[in-house]
């Protein structure tokens, strides 16, 4: 299993260095456009193997020769958010790096399955299945686990349970519109409308909508990078163990949901052949709406690129 992570930024090393801490693949291969940040972090990557007792061969590189027949292939590339910018403004930057980076991934690994992490994420995702020509269970973006975990942190906060017992959902578009389900989001089996009121669960959606903003907010000088990097590392075990997990990703959408041509966050199966199954649930009037508008938000932008 080779595994190859586009990006030595934040997002990308934190990503390489949860997989091979995880032993998800024999081979972890960094690649970035600056020269000696991917061989210098790969370096040290590799070096702590012997500590961790995790035998992963890491390797940085600025040539994606080095990532050739890659199993999958993790896009973290682009530019990040900075105070005061939606994830839309970056858009035309982003697609243009994300557009090449695909072309260069599929000219030597012409059978990976692609994980896209880059943001705007819903947008960034359908660039890279428009270019790449792959089937659209091989181009999966990292949306809902991302804004899921959020959303249980913050219900764990809130009610002062352990993490471990909170399960929730997020479908839709990776951004303000996203859309939480508090009917499905559970404590130990619980839903969440039994142990809190509305104003409280308004105020945690609200929070998780707004949690990329919080920590840029923060960081003033990056965005989030921890929470991401664990929530692709998450989708690629599954894929590399065939776990057939069930867990919120964007994926092209034909009809599912009533929804067509566009990009959304729903509950896929994720196994060895990417995405093998969309389930869909069934959701009330609110929830279809506020996901159909999610939805048209989406390709309202991806009406925008210029590709």
């Amino acid at each position: 299993m080779k595994i190859t992570v586009i990006g030595a930024g934040n997002v990308g090393a934190t990503t390489a260095q949860r997989l091979a801490d995880k032993e998800l693949a024999n081979e972890v291969v960094l690649v970035d456009v600056i020269e000696g940040l991917p061989q210098g972090k790969g370096l040290d990557m590799y070096e702590a193997t012997p500590v961790e007792e995790t035998d992963v061969r890491v390797v940085g590189s600025n040539s994606y020769n080095e990532s050739s027949n890659s199993d999958i292939v993790i896009i973290t590339a682009g530019m990040a958010r900075k105070p005061g910018m939606t994830r839309e403004q970056l858009q035309d930057t982003n697609a243009e790096i994300m557009k090449s980076v695909t072309e260069q991934v599929v000219a030597v690994s012409p059978k990976a399955i692609l994980l896209v992490v880059s943001n705007p994420l819903d947008v960034m995702t359908y660039v890279a299945l428009k270019v790449s020509g792959f089937e659209r269970h091989r181009v999966i973006g990292m949306a809902g686990i991302l804004d899921t975990a959020r959303f249980r942190s913050f219900i764990a906060m809130e009610l002062k349970v352990s993490v471990e017992d909170v399960s929730a959902f997020v479908l839709g578009g990776h951004g303000d519109s996203m859309v939480p389900l508090p009917r499905y989001s559970t404590v130990a089996g619980i839903p969440i409308p039994e142990l809190m009121p509305k104003e409280t669960i308004d105020r945690l959606v609200k929070r998780t909508r707004d949690g990329g903003i919080e920590i840029v907010n923060y960081l003033k000088t990056g965005s989030a990078y921890y929470a991401p990097s664990s929530a692709v590392a998450q989708m690629a075990e599954s894929i590399v163990k065939d776990k057939k997990r069930v867990l919120p990703c964007a994926v092209w959408l034909q009809g599912e949901y009533g929804i067509r041509d566009t990009v959304a966050g729903v509950p896929v199966k994720l196994g060895k052949n990417g995405v093998e199954e969309i389930i869909q649930i069934k959701l009330n009037e609110d929830e279809q709406a506020a996901l159909n508008k999610s939805a048209a938000d989406v390709k309202a932008n991806i009406g925008k690129l210029k590709l």
